[in-house]
């Protein structure tokens, strides 16, 4: 039976949830080089492609060095044939007949120039091949006249659309056939030509070229007909030719990267024309391209055998491992019954060797340890048994302390009460006492007050009456004033009465004086004298009698304001009567109360003599209360100490049994 309980740990797989060795390698391998394959692949493309580019430029290099030869070839050709005819005619110097005959001689002579060479001369005049059919209108203002006339050797020019619109470019020079007329031979070459030319001569494939002029950006050969003659323009929307461009007006010659496509530059030789072959970088990677993509396939499937070479290999490795992880998942679930079959002399080996030694070393000790958990189980169930019932015994005696304590607490709480109490009684009647002083202190200052009040009381009602016989008497003055005044008004009234009279009799004595004539005017002045005397008179009185009006009035003014105060005086003299009589009631209620504060300071004295001895009998029985109850808390404290002990004890009796057993249990799982 324990031979097929092993095969079948034997057979054990590791579980789902868990990662496997094989899994780990092949996981942490197979990206490893996945990446280092990936990295080679991308190593192997850049160097492939900066090879790739580099051949490419130099082969580039090579096409452009090669088509800049031809050309200056085929121009050198050509100009050569100019030169030769023009040094001809300057050696012969020819009449205009044989000159005529040598132009026409060059008339279709080379398919590069098939209209031959022509002359012209300061005034305009043109000699041309009799079968050319050219137009040399205006010939003295063309541009070939002009740069004809700078140089003494034949030398190509710039490139110009002649008078038929053809696009070409003339070498030209001063021709010294021994006149005294100044004369420009040239020869026209076809811009087209040299595009052929240009476009034939490129040498790598899918290459492309054009040839331009340096001093004035003009293209002069191209595979796109309608660009020859234009200019280069950094504006221009072809970023190539715009690049270009910017590099010719730098005057900078050197092959580089523009606008996306490997570009050459090239300086033909005897003239000032710049041959640009380019070809698109995308042409160049095309290969490197099919390259890699070809090296990705070889990746993958490389990636593919080393995949499967390493499974097969990492699984013969992990074998054994895995027959040892078995067999330590069988005793981890407490079977050590289980044989170790070691083979090998690797570490492997070594390790199954050193998990059947430590097979052999867990039994023998599973045995000891089954013997001694028996024993202690045996021990811990005797001593959990005596510390349930010291327990109980303890736990009795803290009830029966804890109770005893209780009630000692109570009674001294209730004597402390007491004695609080009491204090604050002894107190309450020691303030009482003190504030009844302080009560008969004021009391007796009160009274002193009434007293001394109900003596100023009485001067003022003097006073009062002393001013009311001042009053009356001045009413009585005030009244004779009035009496004078009307007297005195009455007296002037006779005084403007007889003013009047007299103001009439001396009116009526200047009338008789006027009727006198002569003889009463003396009298007439008398009367008017009279007259106004009399007038004064009157006016005296009338001031007198406004003057004896205000006086009157304000006599009668004084007069009700004496009245006012008189009845004023009156009326303050009955209310200090009236005062009196209430201090004498108060003086006499003062002095009873200060007689019954004296009979209870005498019963506070004895009230505060027998507080103070209840508060110092309680304060005493509260002492011995405190010390009852502090021995009892001790005492409580102590039982409470024992039933924690014992409880201390039972549990670690409990514990040691539950150990007891669970060791128990735990050596029953194991098969030994």
């Amino acid at each position: 039976m324990k031979k097929k309980d092993r095969e079948k740990n034997n057979k054990k797989e590791p579980s789902a949830k868990g990662s496997s060795i094989k899994a780990k390698i092949i996981g942490i391998t197979i990206p490893i080089i996945a990446v280092l394959v990936i990295l080679m692949i991308l190593l192997a493309y850049n160097i492939s492609s900066r090879i790739i580019k580099t051949n490419a430029r130099d082969l580039l290099n090579s096409s452009s060095s090669y088509q800049s030869s031809s050309i200056a070839s085929w121009l050198d050709q050509n100009l050569s044939a100019f030169s030769m005819a023009k040094q001809t005619i300057e050696k012969t110097q020819p009449k205009p007949e044989a000159l005529q005959k040598i132009l026409n001689s060059t008339y279709g002579y080379n398919a590069n120039y098939p209209d031959g060479l022509y002359v012209a001369d300061m005034q305009g005049n043109v000699m041309k091949a009799a079968n050319s059919e050219k137009n040399y209108a205006n010939a003295k203002e063309s541009i070939w006249f002009q740069e004809g006339l700078s140089r003494v050797n034949m030398r190509y020019g710039t490139a110009y659309k002649n008078e038929n619109g053809e696009s070409i470019v003339s070498a030209s020079a001063i021709l010294n056939d021994g006149t005294d007329n100044v004369r420009v031979i040239s020869g026209d070459v076809s811009l087209a030509r040299i595009s052929i030319i240009v476009n034939s001569f490129v040498k790598m494939d899918k290459a492309a070229a054009f040839l331009v002029d340096s001093r004035d950006g003009t293209i002069l050969a191209h595979r796109d007909a309608s660009l020859v003659s234009q200019k280069l323009d950094t504006s221009n929307k072809d970023p190539l030719m715009s690049e270009v461009a910017k590099k010719l007006k730098a005057r900078d010659y050197e092959g580089c990267d523009l606008a996306d496509n490997l570009v050459g530059f090239d300086m033909i030789d005897g003239t000032d024309w710049v041959l640009i072959s380019y070809i698109p970088e995308k042409i160049i990677h095309a290969d490197v391209n099919s390259l890699g993509i070809q090296m990705g396939i070889i990746a993958v499937v490389a990636l593919i055998i080393l995949i499967v070479a390493i499974e097969r290999a990492v699984h013969m490795i992990v074998k054994p491992v895995r027959s040892l992880t078995n067999t330590i998942t069988t005793m981890a679930d407490g079977d050590f019954t289980i044989d170790v079959n070691a083979k090998g002399r690797d570490e492997i080996g070594k390790m199954g060797r050193s998990v059947e030694d430590f097979i052999v070393s867990i039994r023998g000790m599973l045995h000891q340890i089954r013997g001694i958990s028996d024993q202690v189980s045996n021990q811990s169930e005797t001593t959990s048994g005596l510390s349930g019932e010291m327990y109980d015994a303890a736990q009795i005696q803290a009830d029966s302390m804890t109770n005893l304590n209780n009630t000692v607490d109570q009674l001294s709480d209730s004597i402390t009460e007491i004695a609080e109490n009491a204090t604050s009684l002894a107190m309450v009647v020691a303030d009482t006492k003190t504030t009844s002083s302080q009560l008969e202190n004021c009391i007796t200052q009160t009274v002193a007050a009434s007293e001394k009040g109900k003596s100023d009381m009485n001067h003022i009602n003097m006073a009062m009456d002393t001013i009311s016989n001042s009053i009356q008497k001045l009413d009585a003055a005030i009244g004779k004033v009035g009496a004078a005044s009307e007297e005195i008004t009455n007296i002037a009234s006779v005084i403007g009465e007889i003013a009047e009279e007299t103001n009439l009799l001396s009116l009526n004595a200047s009338i008789e004086a006027a009727r006198a004539g002569d003889a009463g005017k003396g009298f007439a002045v008398v009367a008017s004298q009279i007259g106004k005397l009399a007038q004064t008179s009157t006016d005296s009185v009338e001031n007198i009698v406004a003057l004896i009006s205000e006086i009157t009035n304000l006599v009668q003014e004084t007069v009700r304001q004496a009245a006012e105060s008189i009845k004023n005086i009156d009326d303050s003299s009955e209310m200090i009567d009236t005062a009196l009589k209430t201090f004498d009631v108060i003086f006499d209620d003062i002095h009873t109360t200060g007689e019954l504060i004296e009979e209870i300071m005498e019963k506070m004295g004895q009230v505060d003599d027998v507080a103070s001895n209840m508060a110092a009998i309680s304060q005493e029985q509260a002492a011995s209360t405190e010390e009852i109850h502090a021995t009892s808390e001790n005492m409580v404290v102590q039982a409470n100490s024992i039933a924690t002990g014992s409880q201390s004890v039972l549990d670690d009796a409990q514990k040691l049994s539950d150990s007891a057993n669970t060791l128990t249990n735990q050596i029953a799982r194991f098969k030994i």
